[in-house]
């Protein structure tokens, strides 16, 4: 039996800044330059809908679908799982996904307030997924790295 150690908030936290950097603000700034008509925002808070989350749902359920991991998760070497630490599938990738680009402030406060200790948000006890560190060791198994004195 392998331990999975469950990452901190504020690691959570970077990762989802790095994510919204990197995706959501290249998305936000293009709905500038959409007609009118394109624009869909609804004010941010308890729901937020608008191009950049929406971007950030298909990147998030592609890449944590298939991955496991969004580049601000593989930045700070964590990633989304089942709750035993399987690869999770598309569909688990895209109900986790949802809470955190249209749902992310009730979805994080029912977490903290409604099950406190298990480091999971709405969204992840919905879709059986939990989030751990990935300990992965320095050398590979079956391979020893020779340093030369200097």
């Amino acid at each position: 039996m392998v331990p999975l150690y469950l990452a901190r908030w504020e690691t959570r936290l970077w990762a989802w800044l790095v994510d919204i950097i990197v995706i959501g603000l290249p998305f936000w700034a293009l709905s500038d330059w959409l007609p009118p008509a394109w624009r869909i925002t609804i004010d941010p808070g308890l729901l937020s809908f608008s191009l950049s989350s929406l971007a950030l749902f298909v990147y998030w359920t592609l890449l944590e679908g298939y991955r496991g991991q969004s580049i601000g998760k593989m930045a700070l070497k964590i990633r989304v799982t089942g709750r035993a630490g399987e690869e999770i599938r598309l569909g688990a990738a895209a109900l986790e996904s949802f809470g955190k680009a249209f749902f992310l402030v009730p979805d994080c406060l029912i977490g903290w307030l409604a099950m406190p200790g298990s480091k999971q948000r709405l969204f992840n006890r919905i879709s059986d997924t939990i989030v751990i560190e990935t300990r992965e060791s320095e050398e590979p198994e079956g391979v020893t790295c020779i340093k030369h004195d200097e």
